[in-house]
């Protein structure tokens, strides 16, 4: 469905972010992308999208492909017609507007039919948005608006959605509806996702495969079950010693052993 094939990315002709960076996204399938801040997993979503031109941003080697049609360089409008569709950090709703006046906004390539359809969709999936329909979003909870933003983007029809950090800021619980919300659309509705998280635990739980990234390269990539039994994984990841028990702080606070990626 989408292929990322060994991008290099940077930003002012100068600063070199990314690196020969390939991933691969199935059909119907929750891809993960993990790593700290900084590794370059949001720079990637944008080189994906078509954004990150408006940032002094290209991809200057590689290749991005959507269903066999390449789409690096594409402007962001143009990659939304075809099928894909990106969920930005943060939530940024339209605060101003009404939560129906926000997914209408979402539907902006579509007919006047299709959005209705496309609000019918979001509302089944996320009725409490539909409950919400007539109040300013600005003042919806983080968790009403992170489902207001998913909702947003699946009003152009994608196929492809890239999701960054949907837990951040978000309780425990509401973190776990949404991500079964996601699960159940990928399932029933035949998404592809290309999931950014820093919740490690949570992202594995659901994805079918993952990649590692740090300083701008890919590290590590394997099926998510593997990857949750990767020794590095628990313990830089997960936070969980050898014998899989939870890291106390001091041995968080001592711990030495180099990843062995890095070696």
């Amino acid at each position: 469905m989408l292929a990322i094939n060994n991008i290099e990315v940077v930003y002012d002709r100068v600063i070199l972010v990314l690196k020969g960076v390939s991933i691969d996204v199935g059909d119907g399938q929750i891809t993960t992308l993990l790593g700290a801040n900084g590794a370059g997993k949001t720079t990637t979503l944008k080189a994906i999208s078509g954004v990150l031109r408006s940032e002094r941003g290209e991809v200057t080697k590689g290749t991005v492909q959507l269903r066999d049609r390449r789409i690096d360089g594409m402007r962001a409008h143009d990659v939304t017609r075809l099928g894909l569709v990106q969920v930005f950090e943060g939530r940024r709703v339209f605060e101003n507007l009404t939560t129906e006046e926000n997914l209408i906004a979402g539907g902006h390539v579509q007919t006047a039919g299709a959005v209705k359809q496309g609000i019918d969709l979001v509302y089944s999936y996320f009725p409490r948005l539909k409950e919400r329909r007539h109040q300013v979003s600005g003042y919806l909870s983080g968790g009403e608006q992170q489902m207001l933003a998913i909702g947003r983007g699946l009003m152009s029809q994608p196929k492809v959605v890239l999701l960054d950090e949907p837990s951040l800021g978000l309780a425990p619980m509401l973190v776990e509806e949404i991500f079964g919300i996601v699960s159940r659309l990928v399932k029933q509705e035949k998404l592809s996702v290309l999931l950014v998280e820093q919740n490690a635990t949570m992202a594995l739980a659901v994805a079918d495969h993952g990649y590692v990234m740090e300083n701008g390269r890919i590290v590590l990539e394997g099926p998510a079950a593997r990857l949750r039994d990767n020794s590095d994984i628990k313990e830089f990841y997960l936070g969980l010693n050898e014998g899989g028990a939870r890291k106390s702080y001091r041995d968080t606070k001592h711990y030495k052993r180099r990843k062995r990626w890095l070696s």
